[in-house]
């Protein structure tokens, strides 16, 4: 049966690339199959659960062109997930007793849509195939096809989630004004806690796209502008155990010298010890609707703020967060051209009824493809051995072993 309805939704925290790959969606049905109806539900899967839409006008094809150019989300963001009853019944998105599933079923049902694109991560797009094998469990053939976002860059097993690139230049960017704050002070510690739960592929990427950009000035050392000063000092990630006694060590030695120190943290690096820490002190460690710790309220960067503040004899210490600034950016051109591939074959994979999660597999040799959902994870680690990180350890005088 050929397609009639396709909808939209985007869910999850924002990325550089929702707006884009909303416009590319329409652009690309609208190149190719201009009688199909789109609609869009707002807020992700919330406005999926109350029936909350939007109609993609003929104004709207016209003017998709336009989402290329902007950050967020036009037709909003939420985290719900359809498993978890109780939050969505806490929210007032279903009632007592209600599915969410067969809820969002029903809405997906009156709607007569044939085509559900989710524009997410991995608890997102998960969500997506919990909801796609209720309907084929009850008779109702839906095709789900997702596209992976996630500044994380930690989706199983896509080599590269949309949005990346970009949030890892934005947070570059941020440094650059954020490392000169080195000189209100003497003595001064400054951590630039990156977002990243589970992989520090995002902190190191933006780590090598700032100590680029330090090679590539002109210094003027004589009078105190010095390279050294403006430079990283310290990667953590997740994926490496944090000696601190060491790096501490290595840290005095250039605060010493230089008067500062910069240090590039993974907001996931280190949680178990400060989650062990609050466990402890009889806290309790906040946790979201998909039972991930609330990593903004559990504050790592302030927790290794005060970790090594003494132990280099830091006079003050600023912890600077660039994860909203960098995934509410416009996508870079890196990115652009990623989710043009992407959209481009998913309203193709869609229009011939094949579900997935469109991104280049690494399981397949790198194709560009529909990823199988049960094959869909989130949490890929980041491999720290690549050259490009360990010659940036190097470079920096970071133990590689660490």
């Amino acid at each position: 049966m050929p397609v009639q309805t396709v909808a939209l939704l985007t869910a999850g925290g924002l990325a550089p690339c929702l707006s884009s790959a909303v416009g590319g969606l329409i652009e690309r049905y609208t190149a190719v199959a201009p009688d199909v109806r789109i609609i869009a539900y707002l807020n992700g899967y919330a406005g999926l659960l109350t029936g909350r839409s939007v109609e993609v006008t003929p104004a709207v094809r016209e003017g998709a062109g336009l989402l290329h150019g902007f950050g967020g989300s036009p037709i909003g963001n939420s985290r719900v997930k359809l498993t978890n009853v109780e939050d969505c019944v806490r929210r007032g998105l279903v009632r007592e007793g209600q599915n969410p599933l067969h809820v969002a079923a029903e809405q997906l049902t009156a709607d007569g849509v044939d085509v559900l694109h989710t524009i997410g991560g991995d608890d997102t797009n998960t969500t997506a195939a919990d909801l796609a094998a209720y309907l084929a469990d009850h008779d109702y053939p839906l095709t789900v096809v997702g596209l992976p976002k996630t500044i994380d860059n930690d989706v199983v097993p896509i080599r590269q989630s949309l949005g990346a690139w970009t949030a890892a230049e934005q947070g570059a960017i941020f440094a650059r004004n954020v490392l000169a704050e080195h000189s209100s002070n003497p003595r001064m510690l400054i951590i630039h806690e990156v977002m990243g739960r589970h992989c520090g592929w995002l902190t190191a990427e933006t780590a090598r796209r700032h100590h680029a950009w330090v090679a590539q000035q002109q210094w003027l050392p004589d009078l105190g502008l010095d390279s050294r000063r403006w430079d990283v000092h310290a990667v953590f990630v997740p994926e490496s155990p944090i000696d601190l006694a060491a790096e501490s060590a290595r840290l005095k030695a250039v605060m010493d010298e230089l008067g500062c120190v910069n240090i590039f943290l993974s907001e996931g690096a280190g949680v178990s010890e400060v989650v062990a820490e609050m466990e402890a002190a009889g806290q309790e460690v906040p946790v979201d609707p998909f039972g991930h710790v609330q990593l903004d309220k559990v504050n790592p960067g302030a927790w290794f703020g005060k970790q090594f503040a003494e132990r280099l004899g830091a006079e003050k210490v600023m912890v600077q967060k660039s994860g909203y600034f960098s995934r509410s950016a416009a996508a870079n051109e890196e990115d652009l051209a990623l989710i043009r591939r992407c959209t481009e074959l998913a309203v193709d994979a869609a229009l011939r009824g094949e579900s997935g999660v469109i991104g280049e597999d690494e399981e397949h040799d790198g194709e560009m493809r529909p990823v199988e959902f049960p094959r869909i994870a989130g949490g890929k680690a980041f491999d720290t051995t690549v050259d490009w990180f360990t010659e940036l350890r190097t470079s920096i005088g970071h133990a590689t072993s660490a």
